[in-house]
């Protein structure tokens, strides 16, 4: 091979590379919205669809523009922020939360259904809330010694028979945060850090691209295990380096 063609071979992968780091948080991006616009779209279809059906006699026109692709998706969209800022809304207001408390008590009535809703429910509620006595973005052993995970302290227990203060912490798996592992940890062995919610969250979205320039790595602030310690000096202390 050619100096020429090597140099161009060099500058292909060298630009492939810098392409690839460039498109891979806009991909993720894209994914992460892309997800929830169809969300949203599928919920919000249904209501296009019936007032499309209530205009159809008295404007056959408009009725059928309702029915383009395009705008159910953009007009279902619309119309799902509309409702959860009503929704919203509501709970903010002691009516609204009659009415809500109501319908909760109707879904707690169905087993299944109040399972999944009561522990979305309390999830929520507990990243929501900083535990007391605890950071809420934690490092923990996991899943070895040696080895640190990023986790979020969902609530603070207390062992029953030693009383000694345990840490349930949510390791949420990477590019995926909504899927990830509880562990019971206890509060000594938990390495409490200074980083948000939202750096976190971008620190597990990204893979670890994406992060403070500084963690506390160690819970005690100590050396590893295995790091020999600095050798003493070799004149006694207080003894001087003077001759005699």
């Amino acid at each position: 091979m050619n100096p020429g063609s090597h140099d161009r071979l060099r500058h292909f992968r060298r630009y492939l590379l810098v392409g690839v780091l460039t498109a891979a948080p806009l991909w993720v991006t894209w994914l992460v919205f892309d997800f929830i616009f169809s969300q949203l779209s599928r919920m919000g279809a249904p209501w296009v669809v019936a007032l499309s059906r209530a205009t159809r006699r008295s404007a056959p026109a408009v009725a059928d523009f309702l029915l383009e692709p395009w705008f159910q998706s953009l007009l279902g969209l619309v119309i799902t922020v509309a409702v959860i800022f009503l929704l919203g809304w509501m709970a903010t207001r002691v009516l609204g939360q009659r009415i809500i408390a109501a319908l909760e008590r109707l879904v707690h009535g169905i087993p299944l259904v109040a399972a999944i809703y009561g522990g979305t429910k309390r999830f929520l509620a507990a990243v929501k809330e900083k535990p007391s006595g605890v950071q809420r973005v934690v490092l923990i052993n996991f899943p070895s010694e040696e080895m640190k995970a990023v986790g979020f302290v969902t609530r603070v227990i207390r062992d029953d028979e030693t009383g000694e203060e345990l840490a349930a912490v949510y390791v949420p798996t990477s590019p995926n945060p909504t899927s990830g592992y509880i562990e019971i940890v206890p509060l000594s062995k938990v390495t409490s850090t200074d980083w948000t919610m939202d750096e976190a969250m971008s620190f597990v979205i990204t893979g670890g691209a994406t992060s403070p320039d500084r963690i506390r790595f160690r819970a005690d602030g100590g050396r590893s295990r295995g790091t020999p310690a600095e050798p003493a000096s070799a004149h006694p202390q207080g003894a001087s380096d003077a001759e005699p």
